[in-house]
Protein backbone atom coordinates (compact mmCIF):
# COMPACT_ATOMS: atom_id res chain seq x y z
CA UNK A 1 0.00 0.00 0.00
CA UNK A 2 1.67 3.66 -0.88
CA UNK A 3 2.47 6.12 2.18
CA UNK A 4 0.35 8.73 3.43
CA UNK A 5 2.68 10.67 1.86
CA UNK A 6 2.93 8.99 -1.62
CA UNK A 7 -1.15 9.54 -1.14
CA UNK A 8 -0.82 13.33 -0.70
CA UNK A 9 1.51 13.76 -3.37
CA UNK A 10 -0.48 11.41 -5.93
CA UNK A 11 -3.37 13.61 -5.19
CA UNK A 12 -2.02 17.09 -5.33
CA UNK A 13 -0.01 15.66 -9.04
CA UNK A 14 -3.48 14.54 -10.36
CA UNK A 15 -5.05 18.04 -8.78
CA UNK A 16 -2.08 19.70 -11.06
CA UNK A 17 -2.84 17.78 -14.28
CA UNK A 18 -6.48 18.05 -13.77
CA UNK A 19 -6.06 22.48 -13.82
CA UNK A 20 -3.61 22.05 -16.83
CA UNK A 21 -6.13 20.16 -18.43
CA UNK A 22 -8.76 22.79 -17.76
CA UNK A 23 -6.61 25.38 -18.87
CA UNK A 24 -5.64 23.81 -22.22
CA UNK A 25 -9.22 23.50 -22.84
CA UNK A 26 -9.54 27.19 -23.14
CA UNK A 27 -7.24 27.11 -26.14
CA UNK A 28 -8.87 28.37 -29.24
CA UNK A 29 -7.64 25.61 -31.40
CA UNK A 30 -9.19 22.65 -29.34
CA UNK A 31 -11.93 21.13 -31.33
CA UNK A 32 -15.58 21.20 -30.57
CA UNK A 33 -15.25 17.74 -29.09
CA UNK A 34 -12.43 19.00 -27.26
CA UNK A 35 -14.57 22.24 -25.86
CA UNK A 36 -17.27 20.35 -23.71
CA UNK A 37 -18.06 21.10 -20.40
CA UNK A 38 -16.11 19.16 -17.87
CA UNK A 39 -17.60 16.38 -16.46
CA UNK A 40 -17.69 16.12 -12.42
CA UNK A 41 -15.37 12.89 -11.67
CA UNK A 42 -15.16 10.78 -8.98
CA UNK A 43 -12.54 10.41 -7.01
CA UNK A 44 -9.68 8.51 -8.65
CA UNK A 45 -8.03 5.25 -6.96
CA UNK A 46 -4.42 4.92 -5.38
CA UNK A 47 -4.65 1.18 -5.35
CA UNK A 48 -6.48 -2.01 -7.20
CA UNK A 49 -6.85 -5.25 -6.53
CA UNK A 50 -3.85 -4.49 -3.87
CA UNK A 51 -1.78 -2.53 -6.82
CA UNK A 52 -0.28 0.58 -6.11
CA UNK A 53 -1.92 2.77 -9.46
CA UNK A 54 1.43 5.26 -11.05
CA UNK A 55 1.05 8.48 -11.86
CA UNK A 56 -0.05 9.57 -15.34
CA UNK A 57 3.27 10.63 -17.68
CA UNK A 58 3.31 14.55 -17.79
CA UNK A 59 3.47 15.49 -21.30
CA UNK A 60 6.62 17.42 -20.07
CA UNK A 61 8.13 14.25 -20.23
CA UNK A 62 7.10 12.78 -23.79
CA UNK A 63 10.18 13.21 -25.67
CA UNK A 64 10.86 9.87 -23.82
CA UNK A 65 8.17 8.00 -25.70
CA UNK A 66 10.15 8.81 -29.12
CA UNK A 67 13.30 8.34 -27.43
CA UNK A 68 16.11 6.81 -29.85
CA UNK A 69 16.72 3.87 -27.85
CA UNK A 70 13.27 2.93 -27.88
CA UNK A 71 13.10 0.14 -30.91
CA UNK A 72 16.38 -1.40 -29.71
CA UNK A 73 14.97 -1.89 -26.06
CA UNK A 74 11.36 -2.86 -26.68
CA UNK A 75 11.65 -4.53 -30.21
CA UNK A 76 8.43 -1.83 -31.19
CA UNK A 77 8.70 -3.56 -34.77
CA UNK A 78 8.06 -6.65 -33.57
CA UNK A 79 4.98 -6.01 -31.35
CA UNK A 80 3.56 -3.90 -34.80
CA UNK A 81 4.05 -7.49 -36.51
CA UNK A 82 2.38 -9.87 -33.46
CA UNK A 83 -0.76 -7.33 -33.83
CA UNK A 84 -1.53 -8.35 -37.26
CA UNK A 85 -2.77 -5.17 -38.25
CA UNK A 86 -4.58 -5.05 -41.14
CA UNK A 87 -6.09 -2.43 -44.07
CA UNK A 88 -9.26 -0.76 -43.65
CA UNK A 89 -9.40 -1.86 -39.40
CA UNK A 90 -10.36 1.01 -36.92
CA UNK A 91 -7.91 0.84 -34.11
CA UNK A 92 -7.91 2.95 -30.98
CA UNK A 93 -4.81 3.99 -29.22
CA UNK A 94 -5.32 4.58 -25.65
CA UNK A 95 -2.96 6.84 -23.97
CA UNK A 96 -1.40 8.02 -27.77
CA UNK A 97 0.80 10.64 -25.93
CA UNK A 98 2.59 12.42 -28.54
CA UNK A 99 2.10 9.17 -30.86
CA UNK A 100 4.86 6.95 -31.27
CA UNK A 101 3.18 4.27 -31.87
CA UNK A 102 -0.53 6.26 -33.62
CA UNK A 103 1.78 7.03 -36.62
CA UNK A 104 3.21 3.85 -37.39
CA UNK A 105 -0.06 2.06 -36.72
CA UNK A 106 -2.22 4.66 -39.09
CA UNK A 107 0.28 3.77 -42.13
CA UNK A 108 0.06 0.42 -41.31
CA UNK A 109 -3.93 -0.25 -41.60
CA UNK A 110 -3.67 2.36 -44.81
CA UNK A 111 -6.02 5.18 -45.73
CA UNK A 112 -9.30 3.05 -45.51
CA UNK A 113 -8.35 2.65 -41.98
CA UNK A 114 -8.64 4.73 -39.15
CA UNK A 115 -7.26 5.20 -35.40
CA UNK A 116 -8.66 7.00 -32.69
CA UNK A 117 -6.19 8.36 -30.91
CA UNK A 118 -6.98 9.01 -27.02
CA UNK A 119 -5.32 10.93 -24.70
CA UNK A 120 -6.14 12.99 -21.01
CA UNK A 121 -3.77 15.94 -22.24
CA UNK A 122 -4.55 18.52 -24.71
CA UNK A 123 -0.91 19.48 -24.70
CA UNK A 124 0.28 15.35 -25.76
CA UNK A 125 -2.47 15.91 -28.88
CA UNK A 126 -1.03 19.14 -30.18
CA UNK A 127 2.45 17.33 -30.29
CA UNK A 128 0.71 14.16 -32.35
CA UNK A 129 -0.97 16.59 -34.75
CA UNK A 130 2.22 18.33 -35.13
CA UNK A 131 4.01 14.88 -35.89
CA UNK A 132 0.80 13.76 -38.11
CA UNK A 133 1.11 17.07 -40.21
CA UNK A 134 5.19 16.39 -40.41
CA UNK A 135 4.63 12.62 -41.35
CA UNK A 136 1.36 13.90 -43.79
CA UNK A 137 -0.30 11.19 -42.34
CA UNK A 138 -4.43 12.04 -42.10
CA UNK A 139 -6.01 8.89 -41.25
CA UNK A 140 -5.87 9.88 -37.18
CA UNK A 141 -8.29 11.48 -34.87
CA UNK A 142 -7.18 12.78 -31.87
CA UNK A 143 -9.57 12.34 -29.12
CA UNK A 144 -9.44 13.81 -25.61
CA UNK A 145 -10.88 11.11 -23.30
CA UNK A 146 -11.32 12.01 -19.55
CA UNK A 147 -9.95 9.54 -16.81
CA UNK A 148 -13.55 7.22 -16.73
CA UNK A 149 -14.50 7.59 -20.49
CA UNK A 150 -11.96 7.61 -23.61
CA UNK A 151 -14.94 8.93 -25.77
CA UNK A 152 -14.65 6.46 -28.26
CA UNK A 153 -17.91 5.76 -29.99
CA UNK A 154 -19.58 2.25 -28.91
CA UNK A 155 -18.81 -0.65 -30.94
CA UNK A 156 -16.08 1.23 -33.48
CA UNK A 157 -13.02 -0.63 -32.47
CA UNK A 158 -11.43 -4.13 -34.39
CA UNK A 159 -8.43 -3.10 -31.73
CA UNK A 160 -7.79 -1.02 -28.63
CA UNK A 161 -4.05 -1.10 -27.97
CA UNK A 162 -2.75 -0.01 -24.54
CA UNK A 163 0.99 0.13 -24.62
CA UNK A 164 2.41 1.00 -21.15
CA UNK A 165 -0.84 2.93 -20.21
CA UNK A 166 -3.58 0.82 -18.09
CA UNK A 167 -1.65 0.37 -15.41
CA UNK A 168 -1.44 4.45 -14.94
CA UNK A 169 -5.58 4.40 -15.43
CA UNK A 170 -6.81 6.06 -12.22
CA UNK A 171 -10.57 4.80 -12.31
CA UNK A 172 -9.76 1.22 -14.24
CA UNK A 173 -13.17 -0.19 -13.95
CA UNK A 174 -14.41 2.96 -15.26
CA UNK A 175 -12.46 2.69 -18.36
CA UNK A 176 -12.44 -1.23 -18.82
CA UNK A 177 -16.19 -0.61 -18.99
CA UNK A 178 -15.94 1.92 -21.81
CA UNK A 179 -13.68 0.45 -23.20
CA UNK A 180 -15.49 -3.37 -23.62
CA UNK A 181 -18.42 -1.07 -25.14
CA UNK A 182 -15.90 0.65 -27.59
CA UNK A 183 -15.28 -2.78 -28.68
CA UNK A 184 -17.01 -4.51 -31.79
CA UNK A 185 -18.36 -8.04 -30.86
CA UNK A 186 -14.97 -9.59 -31.97
CA UNK A 187 -12.67 -6.77 -31.09
CA UNK A 188 -9.86 -7.40 -29.17
CA UNK A 189 -8.16 -4.77 -25.99
CA UNK A 190 -4.29 -5.41 -26.16
CA UNK A 191 -2.46 -5.03 -22.98
CA UNK A 192 1.36 -3.97 -23.17
CA UNK A 193 2.91 -4.08 -19.96
CA UNK A 194 6.82 -3.94 -18.04
CA UNK A 195 6.79 -6.81 -17.07
CA UNK A 196 6.76 -7.53 -13.18
CA UNK A 197 8.03 -10.84 -13.30
CA UNK A 198 11.42 -9.79 -14.43
CA UNK A 199 13.49 -7.67 -12.11
CA UNK A 200 16.11 -6.95 -15.33
CA UNK A 201 13.69 -4.12 -16.95
CA UNK A 202 14.99 -1.04 -15.92
CA UNK A 203 11.03 0.37 -14.77
CA UNK A 204 9.98 1.61 -11.97
CA UNK A 205 7.94 -1.16 -10.00
CA UNK A 206 4.81 1.05 -9.89
CA UNK A 207 5.07 0.70 -14.13
CA UNK A 208 5.33 -2.89 -13.99
CA UNK A 209 2.67 -5.58 -14.33
CA UNK A 210 2.55 -9.25 -13.93
CA UNK A 211 0.63 -11.41 -15.51
CA UNK A 212 -1.20 -12.99 -12.29
CA UNK A 213 -1.97 -9.08 -11.64
CA UNK A 214 -3.64 -8.82 -15.00
CA UNK A 215 -5.83 -11.78 -15.13
CA UNK A 216 -7.19 -10.47 -11.48
CA UNK A 217 -7.94 -7.24 -13.01
CA UNK A 218 -9.40 -7.56 -16.81
CA UNK A 219 -11.70 -11.09 -16.31
CA UNK A 220 -13.74 -9.34 -13.18
CA UNK A 221 -14.39 -6.16 -15.58
CA UNK A 222 -15.83 -8.60 -18.07
CA UNK A 223 -12.78 -9.57 -20.71
CA UNK A 224 -11.59 -12.87 -21.49
CA UNK A 225 -7.91 -13.54 -22.36
CA UNK A 226 -7.35 -14.86 -26.02
CA UNK A 227 -3.86 -15.10 -26.79
CA UNK A 228 -0.87 -14.28 -25.44
CA UNK A 229 3.23 -12.82 -26.88
CA UNK A 230 6.19 -13.38 -24.69
CA UNK A 231 8.60 -12.52 -27.66
CA UNK A 232 9.53 -8.69 -26.52
CA UNK A 233 12.60 -7.60 -24.66
CA UNK A 234 10.76 -6.22 -21.48
CA UNK A 235 6.95 -6.45 -21.98
CA UNK A 236 4.45 -8.50 -21.43
CA UNK A 237 1.44 -8.62 -25.11
CA UNK A 238 -2.31 -9.96 -24.04
CA UNK A 239 -5.18 -10.18 -26.39
CA UNK A 240 -8.34 -9.78 -24.29
CA UNK A 241 -12.13 -10.26 -26.02
CA UNK A 242 -15.33 -9.50 -24.64
CA UNK A 243 -16.57 -11.42 -22.25
CA UNK A 244 -20.19 -9.60 -21.15
CA UNK A 245 -21.82 -12.89 -19.69
CA UNK A 246 -18.97 -12.32 -16.88
CA UNK A 247 -18.88 -9.09 -15.64
CA UNK A 248 -18.08 -8.96 -11.69
CA UNK A 249 -21.00 -7.38 -9.96
CA UNK A 250 -20.06 -4.25 -7.69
Amino acid sequence: MPSTRSRVFSLLARSILAASVGVALCGANLSAQEKKPPTKLPPGLFEYKGREIAQTMHFAGAPWLTRDSRDREEDCNTLLKALKLQPGMTICDMGCGNGFYTLRVAKQIGPTGKVLAVDIQPEMLTLLRERAAAEKVKNVQPILGSVIDPELPEASCDLILCVDVYHEFSHPEHMLKAMRTALKPDGKLVLVEFRMEDHRVPIKIEHKMSKEQILKELPPNGFKLVEQFDGLPWQHVMWFGRDDANVEKK
